[in-house]
């Protein structure tokens, strides 16, 4: 008996070898879709590059140039690098042809948060994940304008460990604040919203925590509550600890929607779940593109 033919899996590259480029490794290798081909950084002796190379992984310290030197290493590539230098390797990545997913807060590829527009995003070659704050909030505020449409104002807070910020992402503030509050106006219709980001130095570390406030007259709370939770629940097949704390409030003028999101402990322990929601979701993307794009595209 011949054993049936073994599946193959889209070949991913790696640029960055900080907190989230780390994670998402651990990802990807357990991924049935996704295997790492080259993981990618500058500093030879990063603790990346060196754990990666402990786990039998391809890596370099020529960052986007491995990539340029043999593109056919590689079908997808994550950025997690920085917004400024991703803003350097969207133009040679597109230019090689290879579908982007950009973790930075770069705002230059489609913004994609896959339970809103998960189908747009692969039909592109450079899709930006905009950031976790924006994964966290975004589609909940999408199921509020839905039955509220006539808001004009809503104001997010994201507090995470300062443990889990990485030195990308604190350098990236400014870019991770705009970058957010265009995504929430862009995704959902929203006129104007304000992101703010508190970098938590509590110890024992905090969980993601995301609070929501949305300027509103007369909101219908049965539906309110009842579709958010549908979204939270749809959410959470992606990204197991996202959850809902308690119930929407609504006071004086304004509701209040609050959010947690607990890690899978991949790389960085649980409470960063900041790091877990925007990297569940590239890796939903990746597969997605990867199945219907690379792997099953000739299928019927």
């Amino acid at each position: 008996m011949t054993e049936p033919k073994k599946q193959r899996k889209a070949k991913v590259g790696i640029i960055g070898t900080g907190n989230i480029g780390s994670d998402l490794l651990v990802k990807i290798m357990r991924s049935d879709f996704l295997e790492c081909t080259l993981f990618a950084g500058q500093n030879p002796n990063s603790e990346g590059i060196k754990r990666a190379k402990s786990m039998g992984i391809n890596t370099s310290s020529e960052s986007i140039k491995a990539v340029q030197d043999d593109p056919s290493l590689c079908e997808i590539v994550f950025d997690a690098t920085s917004a400024k230098a991703h803003a350097i390797h969207a133009p040679i990545l597109k230019a090689l042809g290879i579908y982007t997913i950009d973790m930075t807060p770069s705002n230059i590829g489609k913004m994609c948060i896959p339970i809103i527009n998960l189908e747009e995003g692969i039909e592109v070659k450079n899709v930006n994940m905009i950031t976790c704050g924006g994964q966290a909030t975004t589609p909940i505020i999408n199921t509020i304008m839905k039955i509220h449409p006539e808001i004009e104002y809503v104001e997010i807070v994201s507090s995470v460990s300062s443990l889990s910020a990485g030195i990308g992402t604190r350098n990236n503030i400014d870019e991770y604040t705009q970058t957010t509050s265009d995504g929430i106006m862009r995704l959902t219709g929203v006129k104007k919203a304000k992101t703010i980001i508190i970098l938590n130095p509590a110890d024992p570390p905090i969980y993601m925590h995301n609070t929501i406030y949305a300027s509103v007259e007369n909101p219908n709370m049965d539906l309110i509550k009842k579709n958010i939770a549908d979204t939270v629940e749809k959410i959470q097949r992606y990204v197991p600890g996202y959850k809902l704390i308690g119930e929407p409030i609504y006071a004086n003028g304004l509701l209040t929607v609050m959010l947690e999101v607990v890690g899978l402990g991949d790389f960085l322990p649980k409470y960063a779940g900041n790091l877990d929601i925007i990297n569940c979701a590239a890796i939903a993307v990746a597969e997605k593109y990867a199945k219907k794009k690379l792997i099953f595209k000739n299928q019927k």
